[in-house]
C-alpha cells in the first residue's frame, strides 16, 4: 500500500467462529476497498454466510479483528451495522408476512424511518430507479418470492450505506433485473460505496466483481481477479479438481403422458394474486419440462394448484396419467406418486425448528418410515443419513435442525429427499436455488437420472440458463398464461426473453402435446 493511500473500508484480521461439531471461519483475512466490488466465493458450507453475519453484528467472532476506514470496530448489533453505513440483504428473508413492504422497511430503518408516507414515496422512487418496482403498499405474504428479494435489496439501497453486503442476490431475477442491478451496483461503487457480493453465478461475478476471495473449509484459500479467470478456473479453486463443474445433457422427448393440465383457470382470491388463465400443458414421461417467468407472474398459483394446495372444483383439469386429481389433497397425489419441491426452502420446503430426521419424514412417510400409525424412527434416521450422504449435505448430522443449514445445504436436502422416493412425477420450483456450482452439477444429474428412469419432471425457474442445460421442452408463463412448449434446441434466450414478457403470438404448437 502507498504511504498516502487510504486504508481499505473492511479489514478483517484473523476472524474465527467454531460452532459445536463445525469451525465455520478459521483465521479469515479480507480487505475491502472504498469503491471495490468484492466476490466472497465458497461451496455451500464453506463459512460465507458466517462471515458477513460477523460483519454484520449477527454473530460475536471467537477471535480476530475488524477495522472499519483503517481503526478497529466491534459490531455490537446489525442496527450498529447499519449506523456505521452496513447494509446487507440476506440469502434467507428477514421480512414480516402481515405487515407491508414500507413498515417492513421502516423497522430495518428504525428512529430513520421517518413519516411512513414520505418512507413509501421514496421506496417508489428507488425502486423504479433500479428496475425493481415494487408496490409499498402490499403485504409481504401476497409477494412471491422474487418480489421478497426486491424488497430485501430496496430496503439497503433506501439507506445511507458505505457498505453493501449482498448474499445471493440474483437467485430469483431474471436476466434483464440482473442487468439493471448490475447497473445500480457499478453506479454505487462509483460513488465509493464498497460492495460485498456472494454468488454462486460464477458469469455474473466475472462480469461484476474487481476481485474475488475464495473460501474453502472456512479457511481462505485462493484470491483472484474474475475478469481474469473463466467460470470454470474459479469454479476450481472453489471445488478442487475433482469435483465436476460443467456438463451437457442429450435432450429426449417423451410421448407418454404422465401430467396433463386441460383449460386450467383458476381466480385467484388474493387481491394481489394472478388468475390462471387458460393453462395447456402436457409433461410426458421421461422428460423435463422448463416454465421460466418474472417473479409474479402465476407461478405459485399453478405451483399450488399442481402440488395440491389449491383444489381446482372443476375436477377434469389435472390428470396424473388418466387418473383425475384435481380434487385431491397433497397426501392423496403423493401417494399416487407425486413429488415437489416448493420455491420457499424455510417454512414451506422444511420445517425451521425439525430436526433432518423430522423433516426427511413429512414427505417421506410414504417410503415405509410409517407402519400401522407409528414411526419407524431407526428407517427415518437411515433416510436422512441416505440423503445426507447422497447429496453430500453438510451438516452436524440427521439431529441437526433444519435452520441449521446454509441455504445451499437445506436445498441439497430438499431436493435428495424427494428425487429419492422416486417419484413418477417430480415438480420443482428453483431447484438449484443459492447452490454452488458443484452441487448444482450434481442435482442436475440426479434430475436427468429420475428423468431417464422415466419420470415426468416439471421445473419452474427464473434461472433460464439452468431451463436451457436441463430442459427437454420450454415455455414461459406471464400474468397467468401459459406460452407454447417447444422442444429447448428449436427455442434462443432471446425468444424465451420475449414469451417472459407476454409475446406468444408465435407458429407453434399450443403446449398441450408433446413435439
Amino acid at each position: 500500500m502507498k504511504q498516502n493511500s487510504p486504508p481499505p473500508r473492511l479489514t478483517l484480521r484473523g476472524i474465527t467462529k467454531q460452532y459445536p461439531g463445525c469451525l465455520a471461519n478459521d483465521d479469515v483475512h479480507l480487505d475491502i476497498q472504498s469503491a471495490e466490488i468484492h466476490a466472497l466465493l465458497g461451496e455451500n458450507g464453506a463459512g460465507k454466510s458466517t462471515l458477513m453475519k460477523v460483519i454484520y453484528g449477527l454473530v460475536k467472532p471467537d477471535s480476530g479483528e475488524v477495522l472499519w476506514d483503517g481503526l478497529p470496530l466491534e459490531v455490537k448489533d446489525p442496527a450498529h451495522a447499519r449506523k456505521m453505513g452496513i447494509g446487507m440483504v440476506f440469502q434467507h428473508f428477514s421480512l414480516f408476512e402481515t405487515l407491508t413492504v414500507t413498515e417492513n422497511i421502516a423497522l430495518a430503518l428504525g428512529d430513520d424511518a421517518g413519516e411512513l408516507t414520505a418512507l413509501a414515496d421514496k421506496i417508489r422512487s428507488v425502486s423504479e430507479k433500479y428496475g425493481m418496482a415494487i408496490n409499498p403498499d402490499r403485504e409481504i405474504h401476497t409477494l412471491s418470492v422474487g418480489e421478497r428479494q426486491r424488497v430485501e435489496i430496496v430496503r439497503c439501497l433506501v439507506q445511507e450505506i458505505k457498505l453493501l453486503i449482498l448474499d445471493e442476490p440474483t437467485s430469483v431475477l431474471t436476466p434483464q433485473e440482473v442487468e439493471a442491478l448490475f447497473i445500480t451496483l457499478r453506479q454505487l461503487a462509483d460513488e465509493g460505496c464498497s460492495i460485498l457480493f456472494i454468488s454462486h453465478k460464477l458469469n455474473e461475478v466475472k462480469a461484476l466483481c474487481h476481485k474475488a476471495t475464495v473460501l474453502r473449509a472456512g479457511r481462505v484459500s485462493g484470491e483472484c481477479i474474475p475478469a481474469e479467470e473463466s467460470a470454470t478456473s474459479m469454479a476450481k479453486l472453489m471445488v478442487g479438481d475433482d469435483t465436476p463443474v460443467s456438463t451437457t445433457y442429450p435432450k429426449k422427448l417423451g410421448n407418454t403422458p404422465l401430467l396433463s393440465i386441460t383449460d386450467l383457470n383458476r381466480h385467484s382470491p388474493d387481491p394481489f394474486g394472478v388468475h390462471l388463465k387458460h393453462i395447456n400443458l402436457t409433461v410426458n414421461a421421461g422428460e423435463i419440462v422448463g416454465i421460466a417467468g418474472v417473479a409474479g407472474n402465476g407461478q405459485e398459483e399453478l405451483l399450488a394448484s399442481l402440488s395440491g394446495e389449491h383444489l381446482c372444483p372443476d375436477g377434469k383439469t389435472i390428470t396424473f396419467a388418466e387418473d383425475e386429481v384435481a380434487n385431491l389433497p397433497p397426501d392423496q397425489r403423493r401417494q399416487w406418486g407425486l413429488a415437489f419441491v416448493p420455491e420457499e426452502r424455510l417454512g414451506r420446503g422444511a420445517v425451521p425448528g425439525m430436526s433432518l430426521t423430522e423433516n426427511a419424514l413429512l414427505t417421506g412417510f410414504l417410503t415405509g418410515l410409517v407402519s400401522k400409525g407409528l414411526v419407524a424412527w431407526h428407517k427415518a434416521e437411515r433416510f436422512a443419513d441416505a440423503i445426507i450422504d447422497q447429496y453430500k449435505v453438510k451438516t452436524a448430522g440427521h439431529h441437526a435442525q433444519a435452520d441449521s443449514l446454509s441455504g445451499g445445504n437445506l436445498q441439497k436436502f430438499i431436493i435428495g429427499r424427494e428425487i429419492m422416493q422416486n417419484p413418477k412425477i417430480l415438480i420443482a420450483a428453483h431447484p438449484t436455488w443459492g447452490v454452488d456450482i458443484g452441487a448444482a452439477t450434481a442435482i442436475h444429474k440426479a434430475l436427468i437420472t429420475l428423468r431417464d428412469q422415466g419420470a415426468a419432471i416439471l421445473v419452474v425457474s427464473e434461472d433460464i440458463d439452468e431451463l436451457f442445460l436441463i430442459s427437454d421442452r420450454i415455455g414461459a408463463i406471464c400474468d397467468g398464461a401459459l406460452s407454447p412448449i417447444k422442444p429447448t434446441p428449436e427455442s434462443s434466450i432471446q425468444e424465451l426473453g420475449r414469451m417472459m414478457a407476454g409475446d406468444f403470438n408465435r407458429s407453434v404448437n399450443d403446449g398441450s402435446t408433446a413435439l
